[in-house]
């Protein structure tokens, strides 16, 4: 093969990103590492690290209305605003204006986005898990849609790489359902978490109560460019520190130091061009956001990385006449299987004791409980399918909770400066199956802003998701009890699919094309230099996040591609 090679004047670059998110990122880093000319286009605007914070250091009283949005924004952002994030100033501009990036629903579909550079890889809860073979295998297991193409040990190596780069703080367990990763220091628990942690190993067997795997730096292990965390729980705003790992903190500037980057920001990426001679893409056609002119760049390999729904709808919109209904699309699969995690559903209750006890910072982490149900034995359920964990935690609650009982004067005085009585309380994260018909199409009909078809969603819950809620109800009750905690209350409010913002599923990979889009390494089957690594390559769920999993087979597919262009045979 040819030496790697660009030529910026006829937009002709060895690769083309899409998307400069958590998998984006991960592209641009492993792609240019490996010395490939690439480009990586944005569809929002630039965002620099640290300086574009510009809420990272705001207190309540800097901004207007205690940090509450007016009426008037908030009428911008009715969806972006269904999970709570964007109800406070110091985040609301990492949330997309509904009005300007409509979306239909058949069914209720909670599509959170953030169109910037550094896409939800600023907004993103941080929560970090490996898969098992417990995962890789279920849909073949169960008889469920596609078998997975690949098993834990094709993307083990993966997971490593991507933890020594990101960081990932936690506590090896030894759990098949869960693997350990490389840890940086465990955050700590505070006191009422770790005698719930005792309490559960005491009462439950085969549970157990840990603190979250998160993407924050602990411990004293060098990162280039950024600090450990600083228990600000600010990360919502931007990290300052690059504390918690981003890609603008991170991949992105390592992708930058190679020198073989170009980030294009304000860049619609709306079809991939095919050539019927060649069998392959040859490149990309954008919409500039701010101009609305149109361009073409080039490229020997194109990696998607725009989230489930944007790579899918760049797919979608790539007709041609070997491809009437998108690219890749011969096996009718592409838009459909949607799937999310379903959360919203535990319990809560008061904790006496401890009274003399308090915690340091604002820790931006919890407690985690491993899936515990469906894994051989009295674990198994004949009403649902899969499993689900927890995440959760324990806080003193704050002087307002008691002041409507307190008389004037020395006693309120005395009062504001005591914490409140400890709470406790822990939501279920569940899986959810993929259901054919849960899908998105394009409507061609309701143009956006630049000429574009908009995306209607049409999925929902089924009786395995509803099912598993009740469990994840009752055990999180029971586990509360247990505990010594009084005044337990239950709560379930499923919200709707998207709501728990790990959409996946809609290009998934599998083994057969007749049934699935991408191969085992995430080439698109009919298209071998196109891939797709984000979270639209997923076959199934699992129940604990997905960013990690995105990261692993990001990296992996960028070696298959660097490895392929070098043989020459993509």
């Amino acid at each position: 093969m040819n030496k790697f090679y660009y030529n910026e004047e006829q937009g002709s670059y060895d690769a083309i990103v899409v998307g400069t998110g958590i998998s984006g990122g991960w592209a641009a880093k492993e792609l240019c590492e490996n010395g490939l000319k690439t480009l990586v286009l944005e569809r929002g605007r630039m965002v620099k690290h640290i300086e574009d914070y510009e809420t990272a250091n705001m207190d309540d009283w800097d901004f207007p209305l205690k940090g509450q949005i007016s009426v008037e924004e908030k009428a911008k952002q009715l969806k972006q605003d269904r999970t709570g994030y964007t109800t406070n100033a110091a985040s609301k501009m990492w949330f997309v204006n509904d009005l300007e990036h409509p979306y239909n629903e058949i069914k209720r579909f909670d599509w959170m986005r953030g169109y910037h550079v550094g896409g939800r890889s600023l907004q993103w809860g941080r929560q970090s898990y490996r898969w098992s073979d417990i995962d890789f295998t279920a849909n073949q297991r169960e008889k469920i849609a596609v078998d997975w193409p690949v098993r834990y040990k094709d993307i083990a190596p993966w997971y490593e790489k991507v933890e020594n780069f990101i960081g990932v703080s936690g506590e090896p367990l030894g759990l098949p359902q869960l693997p350990d990763s490389n840890f940086l220091p465990m955050m700590d628990l505070n006191c009422v978490e770790q005698h719930f942690r005792e309490k559960v190993a005491e009462n439950f067997d085969g549970r157990v109560v840990t603190a979250g795997r998160v993407a924050h730096l602990t411990g004293n292990k060098e990162f280039d460019g950024r600090s450990h965390c600083m228990y600000r729980n600010r990360c919502i705003r931007g990290c300052p520190f690059g504390a918690y790992f981003s890609s603008l903190s991170s991949t992105l500037p390592a992708a930058e130091r190679t020198g073989n980057m170009t980030l294009r920001p304000d860049s619609i990426v709306h079809e991939i061009i095919y050539d019927p001679n060649t069998k392959k893409a040859t490149g990309v056609k954008v919409i500039d956001r701010v101009t609305k002119e149109a361009y073409e760049f080039k490229a020997k390999v194109i990696f998607l990385c725009a989230s489930a729904i944007a790579s899918t709808s760049i797919l979608m919109q790539s007709k041609s006449d070997r491809f009437p209904n998108g690219m890749g699309n011969d096996s009718d699969q592409l838009g459909r299987n949607i799937m999310d995690h379903h959360l919203g559903v535990g319990a809560s209750g008061k904790f006496d004791g401890f009274e003399d006890k308090y915690y340091k910072g604002r820790k931006p982490n919890g407690i985690y409980l491993p899936r515990f149900r469906n894994l051989g034995g009295d674990s198994n359920r004949s009403d649902y399918k899969r499993g689900f964990g927890y995440q959760g935690g324990a806080s003193r609650g704050n002087w307002e909770d008691s002041v409507a009982e307190l008389s004037y004067g020395k006693d309120l005085k005395d009062a504001l400066l005591k914490p409140g009585g400890w709470t406790f309380g822990m939501t279920g994260f569940g899986e959810v199956l993929p259901y054919e018909e849960n899908r998105m199409t394009l409507d061609y009909d309701k143009l956006d802003g630049w000429g574009l078809p908009t995306v209607t969603f049409d999925a929902e819950f089924k009786e395995n998701e509803w099912n598993m809620r009740k469990d994840m109800k009752e055990s999180a009750v029971e586990m509360l009890e247990k505990a010594g905690l009084r005044d337990v209350e239950p709560y379930d409010r499923p919200g709707a699919l998207g709501l728990g913002i790990h959409e996946m599923g809609t290009a998934r990979m599998g083994r057969d094309r007749k049934t699935s889009v991408l191969n085992g390494n995430n080439q698109v089957h009919e298209v071998s230099n196109v891939y797709v690594t984000d979270g639209a390559f997923m076959a199934s769920a699992s129940c604990v996040n997905p960013s990690l999993t995105y990261m692993a087979f990001t990296a992996r597919a960028a070696d298959h591609a660097v490895k392929e262009l070098k043989k020459g045979t993509i």
